[in-house]
């Protein structure tokens, strides 16, 4: 049975099956990665940025005898983000290949349909059963990144001490736990990242972004709601008081022990001055104080970005596997799904 379902008013009961799923998945699919926590699972699941909203279904055992509700099996998400339907699927290891997932599918792009967008996206990880899934669907393969891993109990400290001092003279480097709350330094921040805006790449991001100073306190607030603890590392030209760079780094209460990179950014006019290396490296030091429980950092880059790669690959981060995003048409995806289900 598949039904709509809201994370906010599940029971604990609901939460911890789709948490079991979820981690069934993992152990399946992701044998190295960390297992998730139910700490903040429910916020994790329901938290939105302004603007966007989230629907979810559930696909469930039938009641048993006694009547009491199934264990849930099959999740689907669906995040409206702009002009894009973003769809996350999950199904037990136990009952793949027997038309859940394309049932959970199916009423996810039924909703995005009827809602009149236009594209729906979805990430997909390299070497699991996903790939094959969305692509005998007739979504096309947009972008590729590739996640690297890098073990804390690997790093040589003293090297990543001489990284971090490696930037030039007239920079000097911040860091905020939570974020910055300054004003005028949300406003730098905010520029920082707006300058990559209009990169073409081939990103369908398919992840929140924020571009302008709200919109990253807004983003800021919705990561603490959700059980996800920011830090950042900034690169301040002395001169301007401008942010020549930025690291920004997650550690989420669902899996405390392996953070997640988000954007390093160095803008144009600054790059060539070590500040790359100096921002990741001191955020590795800061972490290490303040995180004593994290053992891990997982981070992606697009294939292209080779600059990065390198940094990562001093840093001792470990190539992992492929991170692909997947794009479709609606109409089509909602269209062939529909043809599929039994008259």
């Amino acid at each position: 049975m598949v039904r709509e379902w809201d994370a906010r008013t599940a029971s604990s009961a609901e939460l911890q099956s789709v948490l079991d799923t979820l981690n069934a998945v993992f152990m399946t699919d992701l044998p190295d990665d960390p297992l998730w926590q139910n700490s903040f699972l429910r916020e994790y699941l329901a938290e939105t940025m302004p603007g966007e909203r989230r629907i979810s279904w559930v696909a469930e055992q039938d009641p048993d005898a006694d009547g009491l509700p199934g264990r849930i099996l099959g999740y689907v998400n669906l995040l409206l983000l702009g002009d894009i339907g973003v769809v996350e699927v999950l199904v037990h290891p136990s009952i793949r290949r027997r038309g859940v997932g394309r049932r959970l599918l199916a009423t996810a792009a039924r909703r995005v349909y009827h809602e009149g967008f236009s594209a729906l996206g979805v990430e997909v990880i390299g070497g699991t059963p996903a790939v094959s899934f969305y692509e005998s669907l007739g979504f096309t393969r947009e972008y590729v990144e590739t996640r690297s891993v890098l073990q804390l109990s690997s790093v040589d400290w003293l090297a990543l001490g001489e990284m971090a001092r490696g930037v030039s003279a007239g920079y000097r480097i911040e860091f905020h736990p939570g974020g910055p709350d300054d004003p005028y330094m949300i406003e730098a921040y905010a520029r920082a990242k707006a300058e990559t805006r209009d990169v073409e790449d081939g990103d369908l991001e398919l992840r929140p972004s924020s571009y302008d100073s709200q919109r990253l306190r807004d983003s800021l607030a919705c990561l603490h709601r959700r059980g996800m603890k920011p830090y950042v590392v900034l690169a301040i030209h002395e001169q301007t008081g401008e942010v020549a760079g930025l690291t920004e780094v997650v550690v989420p209460a669902q899996h405390p022990t392996r953070a997640d990179q988000y954007d390093t950014i160095v803008a144009q006019r600054h790059r060539g001055y070590g500040i790359d290396r100096a921002i990741k490296a001191r955020m590795l030091f800061e972490l290490r104080a303040a995180e004593p429980k994290l053992a891990e950092v997982q981070t992606w880059n697009a294939q292209a970005n080779e600059s990065m790669l390198k940094v990562n690959a001093e840093l001792g981060f470990e190539p992992d596997r492929d991170w692909w995003e997947f794009g479709a048409d609606v109409a089509e995806i909602a269209h062939r799904l529909d043809a599929e289900r039994p008259s």
